[in-house]
């Protein structure tokens, strides 16, 4: 798992689709050029494909018939086409039951009759020698922040895709179109993106409250008020609300567009850059509130004194849900954005 971000994120901080592999094939030219793996999913792409991405470009020569994924949610797109992984990360923040898999990802498995993957333990680090002893034919890591040391490595063991530009900075359907060409299913990863925006625009025109509302993602110290943490929009949590909802950022957001850092903050005492937010979404619980609205700088932000602070809770899948993934979307969508509504409905 991403140690780094998560290490941030945890400071600071449904199945309404089946979605399954396109069983048919592909033509080029007339002939058939679709290709089947042990899983039987059929590969609806050519083979050998190159993907290129941030240390170069990868070229896979033939469809993997073992599949490894590392750092956060990787696995969740070939689940979703109906491919269980060799092995993936273990989850160490969100999970609800201790077994290292969330939720949503437990119920892929189920739905897919499968044993859970082993599970690649990177609390301090890829193990390497975990992820090579699944014999992987290539290793998904599209939304990842691997080092070039990282990708060296892993590039031993296994072709390797990594992410395409900035560090952990990768949109979830730019991670289902890199993940998925390099398993052979691209037209089913296409597909997959329009089912996830059919079912986001389905959520938000059930909470329309939300319709142009400039929500920040935020970390605030209860212990520490002195400033006031954000996440840019390089960040999946912003970066999704904005693109596949249509939600605009706020001018603090906007101005940090070309950032290549996922989060920032801002002195408190600079209280008047966030005028113009709508909502401020936080991690912890609901004693927070009040905490924010007493402080004298924080409550000169109309959106804190007037409680306008959705408040996702800590740790716990829901507030892992806050980064989008293909499986967690169908999962809780719908619940993420009702918490997300819920201060502008008590408006």
């Amino acid at each position: 798992m991403r140690t780094s971000r998560l290490l941030a994120l945890g400071a600071a901080a449904a199945l309404a689709l089946s979605l399954t592999a396109c069983a048919g094939s592909t033509t080029t030219g007339g002939a058939p050029t679709s290709s089947a793996d042990s899983s039987g999913v059929v590969a609806d792409g050519t083979f050998p494909v190159t993907i290129a991405h941030a240390y170069g470009e990868t070229t896979i020569e033939k469809q993997p018939e073992r599949v490894a994924t590392v750092a956060w949610s990787n696995q969740e797109v070939p689940l979703a086409l109906g491919i269980v992984p060799v092995g993936m990360a273990k989850v160490t923040w969100g999970d609800d039951d201790g077994d290292g898999v969330l939720p949503w990802v437990e119920d892929k498995l189920d739905e897919l009759g499968a044993d859970t993957p082993v599970l690649f333990d990177e609390t301090d680090g890829i193990d390497y020698e975990a992820v090579a002893d699944t014999k992987p034919d290539v290793i998904l890591a599209a939304y990842s922040g691997l080092t070039q040391e990282q990708y060296d490595t892993l590039s031993k063991i296994a072709p390797v895709v990594a992410y395409p530009d900035v560090a952990w900075g990768t949109s979830i359907d730019d991670m289902i179109r890199l993940d998925a060409k390099a398993i052979g299913l691209s037209t089913s990863g296409e597909k997959l993106i329009g089912d996830l925006k059919a079912e986001a625009d389905a959520a938000l025109e059930a909470h329309s409250v939300l319709k142009d509302k400039k929500l920040l993602f935020s970390y605030i110290d209860a212990s520490d008020l002195s400033q006031i943490g954000f996440y840019n929009a390089v960040d999946t949590r912003p970066g999704y609300l904005h693109d596949n909802l249509g939600l605009p950022y706020p001018s603090i957001v906007e101005e940090s567009a070309d950032s290549t850092e996922f989060y920032q903050t801002v002195s408190s005492e600079e209280a008047e850059k966030f005028q113009d937010v709508d909502v401020f979404v936080v991690y912890g619980d609901e004693s927070i509130i009040p905490v924010l609205q007493a402080d004298p700088l924080l409550s000169k932000i109309p959106a804190i004194a007037e409680g306008r602070i959705a408040v996702l809770g800590d740790a716990t899948p829901l507030a892992a849900s806050a980064n989008p993934s293909p499986l967690s979307i169908p999962w809780g969508l719908d619940d993420y954005l009702a918490v997300l509504a819920k201060p502008l409905a008590a408006s």
